[in-house]
């Protein structure tokens, strides 16, 4: 069984930092490409980076510069470092297997605010 686990939210002030962990299971983590989303309240799911097999990496414009994705196959995990948070930055993060986001686990909330 697949499955996603996301954790490493929380709230931090704008300027701030956190990271996140998606611990994988069930399937061959080392071969697959992995994505980072966020939902934001009212609004749809929306891609945030993606990391290949190969460790190539993918930003939305917007996260460029603050965000960085990587993996330890290792540990069948994948990271998201944000620093510069921003309250725009506010979300449930998810992440899932390519861009398939039927795969998701159950989000990690991160609240950008002062």
């Amino acid at each position: 069984e697949v499955q996603l686990v996301e954790s490493g939210g929380g709230l931090v002030q704008p300027g701030g930092s956190l990271r996140l962990s998606c611990a994988a299971s069930g399937f061959i983590f080392s071969n697959s490409a992995m994505s980072w989303g966020r939902q934001a309240p009212g609004k749809g799911l929306e891609w945030v980076s993606g990391i290949l097999s190969d460790a190539t990496t993918y930003y939305t414009d917007s996260v460029k510069g603050r965000f960085t994705i990587s993996r330890d196959n290792a540990k069948n995990t994948v990271y998201l470092q944000m620093n510069n948070l921003k309250p725009e930055d506010t979300a449930v993060y998810y992440c899932a297997i390519g861009r398939t986001w039927s795969s998701r686990g159950q989000g990690t909330q991160v609240t950008v605010s002062s």
